[in-house]
């Protein structure tokens, strides 16, 4: 981390004297979220063993569990060896002194700003609450450096607060169950960048993951024996409170529901035998809105959830129900016309107004995806959009339309991260930007945004590797200015904070390299490693054609598993590739990476004749040495006075185009590059 530190610095500073005009936007410290104002000084505060905090003012038990944590993280980053790593009050002559005037409450609106003031004097970060003081602890964590003296914190000023109040994550536990180690350490995640609400989809097609003693047969048939039991689920939400996060759980209804009518068929939609479903996509399953027992059902189920979370907000789902089943059965065709209800659209809104008299009978705000949206619907619904037409950078249907009703709204259009996304991608995406026409009680009920983690291909042992680095990325989004958003700075600051989350157990960069070793058979993976990271597993639901390429019990260990959404490798070549064409000067060195490439293949056949399951990348791995070749071949001739030959670049095109063929269901990402290379050089020869 220390290392990465001082040679991010140091390539900001090469850049900015050799390439002159391609030195982006730096930010000064690698902080993620970005602080709203910061003031670095040249001096440093050295960290000695003596190293100890105070706390003053008023809190709750948060804060000393918060900073003995610091401290145990301290002791992570560092190797220092504490002379203690317990935080009880207040001390005297401490290197940090924590002052808040208040305990903070996991609440939509919640003060979490924090200032930090470091001199030679010592560390003070002061917050109205406690919750403010976490988010600085965070802070400081991310800015310890270090030098031929030890380590050190920079001098400097920072004040900070978050632009929007509700940062959150949803993940679907339900269609792969996540264990409990999964999202605890997803939670001190969050709590890193600064997120504040983590929200749980349980229940699905696939799986009903909320222990139920009133209806035990949801989980009995209903979850495969996956599912959270009520006392886990009051210690992970207890967990969360400590860190600041809320925690949400959606019960998904009246669609999505086969996991549900497993256990009671009898409230269905169609008579006939549910099962659990083992594929994705979109199924007919549905409750039945006109079936009474279903109210009765569902009030006695609400009432169980309640109990456990004590969350303002209760999602119900509503999304994606077709009304397939509706639209078959007579006695719900019967009932929509002596009610005088023209469209399942119609039926569903009135569905959700019932819903919404139970959730106000148990003090609870209702939340649904945006198909909830009535025009009868009590304006304390939450609208959650997550689809939609989109202007630039920002979404013109759902979001705004709830929003200029009066509804509170968060958006996660954008921010769906089992899409394989780039960063950069989600990284841009704005839920309320200034250039959007809004008015300010928009703006108002804008709350923020969730990004969403799907599980459908997503398993134990790769949710780290989906949701991470990536999330620390839409995490800034949510939290620091708008105009904190230049793209080369992210990634310059989310490759050091990507190693910087390791500290706090993610495993989304060791998971993919034991996929790799699995997959090497025995060999030395090095040359697996060098090409997963020139792909990228392929982009939305593509690589899953239909939802029934994979189902429940497939292997998540196959080579795109092991890929991420973000290949660092061909990012900085296709910078570095920018950077030759436009300044050819201080640039990474082009010719021996792509020699390296170019001869990477004949590793990978001894490695694939040990492993079939290799067997799927073979035409990949051909493709990609043969385009570092054809690289080569286009910079020699730029750098000469030689010219190809009258076939070449129609041979070269259509060498990059078979390269961009899929292959193991990861697709090549330096394509971008060499086909700039070859662009430049049909410019020059013309």
């Amino acid at each position: 981390m220390i290392v990465l530190i001082n040679r991010y610095r140091y390539l900001f500073y090469s850049l900015l004297l050799l390439v002159g005009s391609w030195a982006h936007a730096q930010s000064e410290l690698p902080i993620m979220p970005y602080p709203e104002k910061i003031q670095l000084d040249n001096g440093k505060f050295y960290l000695t063993q003596s190293f100890n905090v105070s706390i003053e003012g008023t809190h709750s038990d948060r804060l000393p569990k918060e900073a003995s944590l610091f401290l145990n993280q301290l002791v992570e980053q560092t190797g220092l060896f504490l002379n203690y790593r317990h935080v009880a009050g207040q001390r005297e002559q401490a290197a940090l002194k924590i002052v808040t005037e208040r305990a903070g409450n996991v609440e939509i609106g919640e003060n979490e700003s924090y200032t930090l003031q470091v001199n030679a004097s010592g560390i003070v970060l002061k917050s109205e609450t406690d919750i403010g003081a976490s988010r600085g602890l965070m802070t400081i964590l991310q800015v310890i450096d270090g030098d031929e003296k030890g380590y050190f914190i920079p001098h400097v000023i920072i004040q900070d607060q978050p632009r929007f109040a509700w940062r959150g994550l949803m993940l679907d536990v339900a269609r792969h169950f996540q264990p409990l180690q999964s999202l605890y350490r997803t939670l001190d995640a969050m709590a890193a960048v600064k997120l504040n609400i983590l929200h749980l989809h349980l229940s699905d097609d696939q799986g009903f993951r909320f222990e139920s003693k009133l209806f035990p047969e949801l989980n009995s048939k209903g979850a495969d024996g996956k599912y959270y039991t009520q006392l886990e689920l009051r210690e992970l939400i207890a967990y969360a409170d400590q860190r600041g996060i809320m925690v949400i759980p959606e019960i998904d209804v009246p669609g999505h529901a086969t996991a549900i009518l497993t256990a009671f068929p009898q409230y269905g939609s169609k008579d006939t035998t549910y099962v659990l479903e083992r594929f994705a996509g979109i199924f007919d399953p549905t409750l039945d809105p006109t079936n009474e027992e279903v109210y009765v059902f569902l009030d006695q189920l609400f009432g169980e959830v309640v109990k456990i979370f004590p969350s303002p907000f209760f999602h119900i789902g509503g999304d994606e129900n077709m009304g397939k089943h509706w639209d078959e059965n007579p006695d719900i065709q019967a009932f929509m016309k002596a009610k005088g209800i023209r469209t399942n659209h119609q039926l569903q809104s009135y569905f959700t107004l019932r819903l919404q008299d139970i959730l106000d009978k148990y003090d609870r705000r209702m939340m649904g995806w945006e198909e909830i949206l009535a025009d009868d619907l009590e304006q304390s619904a939450v609208i959650h959009s997550w689809r939609g037409e989109w202007e630039g950078a920002a979404p013109k249907s759902s979001l705004y339309e709830a929003a200029n009703k009066g509804y509170s709204t968060i958006l996660s259009n954008g921010y769906y991260l089992d899409l394989i996304l780039k960063a950069k991608d989600s990284y841009m995406m704005d839920p309320a930007p200034t250039s959007a026409n809004l008015t300010a009680s928009q703006r108002e009920n804008i709350l923020g945004g969730e990004m969403c983690m799907w599980s459908e291909l997503v398993v134990a042992q790769t949710v780290d590797s989906r949701l991470w680095p990536r999330a620390a990325a839409i995490a800034e989004r949510f939290w620091s200015p708008e105009e904190v958003k230049d793209v080369q700075d992210m990634y310059d600051r989310l490759d050091v904070i990507s190693l910087w989350l390791e500290n706090f157990g993610l495993k989304h960069i060791s998971s993919p390299n034991r996929i790799l070793r699995k997959l090497a058979a025995g060999h030395d993976p090095e040359p697996l490693k060098i090409l997963i990271d020139l792909v990228e597993p392929m982009k939305g639901y593509t690589r899953n054609p239909g939802g029934t390429m994979y189902n429940t019990f497939s292997p998540y260990t196959k080579w795109a598993d092991a890929a991420t959404a973000d290949a660092q490798g061909a990012r900085v070549f296709n910078q570095n590739v920018a950077c030759y064409l436009h300044a050819k000067i201080g640039c990474s060195d082009l010719k021996s990476q792509l020699i390296s490439w170019s001869s990477n293949h004949q590793k990978v056949v001894p490695i694939m004749e040990d492993s079939p399951a290799l067997r799927e990348i073979e035409t990949l791995s051909e493709n990609t040495s043969k385009v570092a070749k054809l690289a080569l071949e286009t910079v020699g001739y730029l750098e000469s006075n030689e010219k190809p030959g009258s076939t070449w670049f129609v041979e070269a095109k259509q060498l990059l185009s078979k390269a961009s063929e899929q292959g193991g269901r990861t697709e090549l990402q330096i394509i971008d590059g060499v086909t700039n290379l070859v662009a430049a050089l049909e410019g020059e020869v013309k």
